[in-house]
């Protein structure tokens, strides 16, 4: 297999996250964070594991009914791609709200080796190094956030709820909370999602967030469509958060994969449904 053979459609000029293989093993990686060199990361594609049928390939939720085998297979592979440590990896319990859960050297394991002894999870930060952190995704926004300073890291779920409600900001506030840190030296990327304009929601969905972002910023966030539907920027609405929130515009790196755009290569909820498996974004603090 060879990086030829992706061939992503970008919803901007920027072409990120790039990708990266290991041996058979494609994820897509940001500069940002490689640059800093404090962090392992990643975020998985579809391809270079072992699922088969409508998991095929690389597919991370043990719960759609894919053999956990080959999900616990898939978790091996991805680890050795990042050169961190599967039996420390730490997963999310995602529910859709904006609850950020602090990760410690105990919770090592929790969500694959270990149960996890938690739920309604969809943030989690950790200043632990060798903890990797694990979120999952299949069109919704994966956020991260790395502090250069306090030597701490986070990683959230932000679908259309999350994000009305600030998961970005809330991300921040729980880092700051346990360990000092300050929005302007964080890191922050905004990951592979549905793009505009493929996200189209109802007028209920655009009240919230005429609600919750200052008008100056509707042009922005949505436009209204024949049918009386609208597109959505879940991209610009995370980058609004993040910046309002105190993150330097130069700190943040934003996508251009859209997943309902590349089914072939990333999975969609909007294009699969729920019979499908799930993408997964990886941070880890180096030692």
């Amino acid at each position: 297999m060879e990086e030829k053979q992706i061939a992503w459609i970008y919803k901007g000029e920027n072409r990120l996250p790039k990708t990266v293989w290991a041996g058979e093993v494609p994820y897509l990686s940001f500069p940002l964070l490689e640059e800093c060199g404090l962090v392992s990361h990643g975020f998985s594609t579809r391809l270079g594991g072992v699922s088969r049928g409508r998991f095929a390939t690389m597919n991370f939720t043990f719960l759609h009914g894919d053999l956990k085998e080959n999900v616990m297979e898939n978790y091996r592979r991805m680890a050795a791609a990042l050169g961190v440590d599967a039996e420390r990896m730490v997963l999310s319990y995602q529910t859709h709200t904006t609850n950020v859960r602090k990760v410690t050297a105990e919770d090592a394991g929790k969500g694959i080796g270990k149960e996890r002894d938690y739920r309604d999870v969809d943030g989690l930060i950790t200043n632990v190094p060798g903890i990797t952190l694990v979120t999952f995704y299949a069109d919704c926004v994966p956020l991260y956030f790395v502090d250069p300073v306090h030597r701490a890291i986070g990683l959230s779920h932000s679908g259309w709820r999350g994000t009305v409600s600030r998961m970005g900001q809330k991300t921040l506030e729980a880092m700051a909370g346990e360990y000092g840190t300050s929005p302007e030296d964080v890191l922050c990327c905004i990951g592979p999602s549905i793009c505009r304009d493929c996200f189209e929601v109802g007028g209920e969905v655009v009240e919230a967030f005429q609600k919750e972002f200052a008008p100056v910023y509707w042009p922005e966030l949505y436009e209204r469509k024949d049918n009386g539907k609208y597109r959505l920027d879940l991209w610009k609405a995370n980058q609004i958060i993040l910046q309002e929130a105190g993150v330097k515009p130069s700190h943040i790196q934003v996508t251009s994969l859209c997943t309902k755009c590349n089914p072939d290569y990333l999975f969609s909820h909007r294009v699969m449904g729920s019979e499908r498996g799930n993408l997964a974004a990886f941070l880890c603090l180096k030692a």
